[in-house]
């Protein structure tokens, strides 16, 4: 299958291993993958910010980069739920119906890492080797957006030598939320706390997750810490091999 990379802002620009993972475990499996080079953002920042008008033009090119892909996968349940669950939104707030209607059939065919594996591949098992100990944070985006449910958990109970431990209170958000920890610092910083001490609890040595914004803000914190604790995206893990 030929399969088209959505890499996202903050891959591209942060984390750019996140992007290699991904194309290498693809490309394992038997794929192909290419990264159309007219993309950019996908405009979730400026839509939740209250700048729709401003996306649109944001939406127009990521329909227009994306028009010849079979499938689209993207390393983020957050940029995956914006294609999925507002640009068609935003088109049609605006009265651009066409732009609406290129918009869900872009949507038809974009996938978060995990849902691509194992709903459009059938792939629990992808081949990997990763003999540490982990945990998993399900992300807010494609917990409750996307609602992935246990894809991810499967394809990490899958990976031979793992020592996979339960994150408690897994489901509670991290205090990310993009420009929501900029505007309500004091918040994010508690709920920051409370997700650490949870992590730190499972005496894990790798917080896994499928978005790379909720790992850097926890990372972030675990860092200065100095838990141990190492941040890894779930397509680092699946990538890894004897």
């Amino acid at each position: 299958m030929r399969v088209a990379l959505f890499i996202t802002c903050l891959v591209d620009g942060l984390f750019p291993d996140v992007g290699k993972a991904t194309v290498r475990l693809l490309e394992r499996l038997g794929h192909e993958v290419v990264v159309p080079p007219a993309q950019s953002c996908c405009g979730q920042m400026h839509i939740n910010t209250g700048y729709a008008a401003q996306a649109l033009p944001i939406v127009r090119n990521h329909v227009k980069a994306f028009e010849r892909a079979d499938v689209v996968v993207a390393p983020s349940g957050s940029c995956a739920g914006s294609v999925r669950h507002q640009h068609a939104a935003v088109a049609r707030e605006h009265g651009d119906a066409g732009l609406a209607e290129a918009a869900e059939d872009t949507a038809r065919r974009t996938y978060e890492l995990s849902e691509f594996l194992v709903d459009v591949l059938g792939v629990t098992d992808v081949g990997a080797y990763f003999p540490h100990r982990v945990t998993y944070h399900p992300t807010c985006h494609s917990l409750r957006v996307l609602k992935v449910r246990d894809r991810p958990l499967r394809l990490l109970e899958a990976v031979e030598g793992i020592d996979l431990v339960e994150l408690p209170d897994a489901e509670t958000c991290c205090g990310f939320g993009g420009t929501f920890a900029l505007k309500n610092a004091d918040t994010s910083t508690a709920m920051l706390a409370d997700k650490m001490s949870n992590v730190i609890g499972t005496r894990a040595g790798v917080l896994t997750a499928g978005d790379s914004s909720c790992l850097m803000h926890i990372g972030g914190g675990l860092s200065r810490l100095r838990s141990g604790v190492r941040p890894l995206h779930l397509a680092q893990v699946l990538e890894h091999t004897r």
